[in-house]
């Protein structure tokens, strides 16, 4: 038996309609087989409307203030501390932070030039009084080499520091601190976003901040930052503080 089209974008459409069946992931490689199928048949695109194909939209992870300042403070070098901090006092995205080079840091002006960022685009973001001392106290004591923070290759020869390194050191200082939360180097991104908000930056200077070309990426901060104007609570407090 030879189903025709019109039978398989029914079961397509079922497919799509069951959230629990078989799933997601069984139904795109499902879509894009039979895209490939219908390319090899020769069967124009134009006379076959395929289902697309929603990815669930999730927010991203946030951490408090308290949890950033015990996540900084918790890793015994201050190599590791300052990897941190600048993650998330600049915004940086774990690339752009070994990017970082040693003329890239204007202790003047306090400011960073973050070099061809994502779409290599430049930008600057503030250091700020705290940053800027904590590297110019490791910068007298570890003497970095071109790069901001250094490594070593399996020969002991200076390097950029790594991808991995990075990440082990959130991971290491978010278990020892006891934060429960999944800690990334993008988590620490979204929180400096989620934190200027609050804090009362407008939308359009933290889209520039971040790099961001479209504003409508930036305006999914909006839904996360706790901002005072319309702030959302539980009813609870509320219901209890009336002395009810």
């Amino acid at each position: 038996m030879v189903l025709d089209q019109e039978q398989i974008l029914d079961y397509l459409h079922y497919l799509k309609s069951q959230s629990n069946t078989p799933s997601s992931s069984y139904f795109k490689h499902t879509v894009y087989g039979l895209s490939l199928a219908y390319k090899v048949m020769d069967i124009k695109r134009g006379t076959i409307s395929l289902p697309s194909i929603k990815f669930p939209k999730r927010l991203p992870i946030v951490l408090s203030e308290r949890e950033v300042k015990l996540l900084i403070k918790t890793p015994r070098l201050l190599k590791h501390r300052l990897v941190i901090a600048m993650l998330y006092g600049c915004g940086l995205r774990r690339f752009e932070l070994l990017n970082v080079k040693l003329q890239d840091i204007d202790f003047d002006r306090k400011v960073l030039h973050v070099r061809e960022g994502k779409g290599r685009k430049d930008r600057y973001v503030p250091l700020g009084h705290h940053l800027a001392r904590g590297l110019k106290t490791y910068i007298r004591a570890e003497h970095p080499y071109i790069w901001l923070f250094n490594g070593k290759d399996n020969t002991g020869q200076l390097q950029r520091f790594s991808e991995t390194g990075v990440q082990w050191i959130i991971k290491e200082a978010a278990k020892s601190s006891g934060i429960k939360k999944h800690v990334t180097s993008h988590v620490l991104r979204h929180t400096y976003a989620t934190h200027l908000l609050e804090m009362g930056l407008d939308i359009m200077t933290l889209k520039e901040l971040l790099g961001h070309s479209d504003i409508t990426t930036t305006m999914m901060y909006l839904h996360i930052a706790q901002l005072d104007k319309g702030k959302a609570f539980n009813p609870m407090d509320k219901l209890y503080s009336r002395g009810n």
